[in-house]
């Protein structure tokens, strides 16, 4: 099992951007802002032959009683438990702060092996600046630079081989004794007898991890539903619109199948967006979005759906992603509400009509079961096959159906089909003259796919290819005098 390496410290002193660093990513949103990380975050990393989970995690305040600051230093409590070796991170230019103080003692209460790291000291000699952090009692003090990755790597190799060594290698053959000798040679001879068919042997590759990504407006109850589906607390759910700044991956399984789902920060209007830290937070939602193969898109019962909404789910549809529409907290909307967002939900939201629409509270955990059954339909359709001929004659019903109208004096003819790609599914029409289809026959080729196939969940991508003519750039012979008389 690989060692757990928990980061912790006050806001803003590197913890994230040692994370990136440790696990050379950028998934942890990192700005020079206090408070940026608040759900603790998971990676894996690596110094050498040596591999590690790391942890990152928010400011953390020990005495915290309420607020968003309480929920914070929860979640770091979690993180500590979970840990092996602990990395306290300090600002080696801001000194020592009663905050960090705090933390020092609470981490010597709590017998974990503690590595005090001095961030922030490129440039500084190491000596001067870690003097005044030995009166926190951690022991030596580590001076390092997360941003430029001084003495990073040092750091993580000392407290890995001496909190998680490496195990011993295998005995050599001179240590190995007469009665060893002999049963190893036995087994040698058992296995020169054993004769291995190449053919019989399964190789069995492990299903890939379905991505689901829970996106919405902010306060519309992602998180909530995110930890009512893992069934802990795993990122806070707090009644305050923001609360998620980063789109955190969570693996989990669920009725023996595996699932990463990706809680990501609400989107608000585009207009309202002021702050830089919200904006990043918007592009890692969005890009979220696209790395996911199902989403799963909230709207709050209680206020309808706004406009806002309709963009939200509109860059959904262009992206191609699978779509499952949860219209959250149906047990405290009253009848109005209901039957106006049902009116919205046809009206606005009518070109994702081939998304399923449930009515859920994850609060109360009602719904839960049709979340991922409908889920798990979006991503089979996502990724159905669909063989040539099948298509091929869903085409040719189409067309009998109703032919493609004319235009001008050409109709266009459709020949065959075949599937061109998948996530969204994507069918590719043959023919000649298929750039005079109409957008309204586009999209009714578009309809009778999705119905012929069972396609649920997931929209479907049109490719109209035509032919070449081979006799299009051939000059015709001019008219002699005789012709023209």
């Amino acid at each position: 099992m690989l060692p757990t390496i928990a980061l912790v410290g006050r806001p803003n002193v590197g913890k994230s951007t040692l994370f990136n660093r440790l696990t050379r990513s950028r998934n942890a949103l990192v700005a020079d802002f206090p408070g940026l990380t608040r759900d603790r975050q998971y990676g894996q990393g690596r110094v050498g032959e040596r591999k590690f989970v790391v942890i990152d995690t928010g400011g953390f305040e020990p005495v915290a009683k309420e607020g968003i600051l309480k929920e914070m230093a929860r979640q770091t409590m979690q993180a500590l438990d979970e840990a092996d070796i602990v990395i306290f991170l300090v600002d080696g230019r801001a000194g020592v702060t009663p905050q960090d103080s705090r933390i020092a003692t609470l981490l010597r209460k709590l017998g974990r092996p503690v590595y005090l790291a001095v961030n922030k000291t490129e440039g500084m000699q190491a000596a001067r600046v870690t003097a005044e952090f030995f009166e926190l009692g951690l022991g030596q003090p580590y001076a390092l630079s997360a941003a430029h990755g001084d003495y990073v790597n040092a750091l993580l190799e000392l407290a890995l081989e001496e909190r998680a060594p490496l195990p011993e290698d295998v005995a050599s053959d001179d240590d190995v004794d007469a009665d060893d000798a002999m049963t190893l040679a036995d087994a040698a001879a058992a296995d020169a007898e054993t004769e291995i068919d190449p053919e019989a042997v399964v190789y069995v590759e492990p299903p890939p991890r379905t991505k689901i990504a829970v996106v919405g407006h902010p306060n519309v109850g992602k998180s909530t539903l995110v930890n009512a589906l893992l069934g802990e607390e795993r990122v806070i759910a707090f009644d305050q619109p923001g609360t998620t700044r980063d789109s955190i991956y969570l693996d989990f399984v669920y009725k023996k199948r595996d699932y990463t789902l990706i809680d990501t920060a609400g989107v608000r209007k585009r207009g309202k967006v002021i702050e830089a830290v919200e904006k990043f937070s918007v592009i890692k939602t969005l890009q979220a979005i696209e790395d996911a193969n199902v989403v799963i898109f909230m709207v709050d019962a209680t206020l309808g759906v706004s406009d806002h909404d309709v963009q939200l789910a509109s860059f959904v549809q262009d992206s191609g992603r699978a779509l499952v529409i949860c219209l959250n907290k149906w047990d405290v909307a009253d009848e109005d509400a209901r039957k106006k967002l049902r009116d919205d939900c046809d009206r606005k939201l009518y070109f994702v009509e081939y998304a399923e629409t449930l009515t859920i509270s994850a609060r109360t955990k009602q719904g839960l079961d049709k979340v991922m059954v409908s889920a798990n339909r979006a991503h089979a359709s996502a990724f159905k096959k669909m063989p040539t001929p099948k298509l091929t004659r869903a085409l040719q019903d189409a067309v009998v159906k109703q032919q493609p109208p004319r235009s001008g004096t050409v109709r266009p003819k459709l020949r065959y089909a075949h599937q061109g790609g998948s996530n969204p599914p994507v069918v590719v029409i043959h023919g000649t003259s298929l750039d005079k289809i109409s957008a309204t026959y586009h999209r009714y080729l578009e309809r009778f796919f999705i119905d012929a196939f069972e396609l649920r969940g997931t929209p479907l991508r049109l490719e109209l290819r035509t032919g070449h003519n081979p006799y299009s750039t051939v000059e015709k012979p001019r008219p002699g005098r005789s012709i023209r008389k």
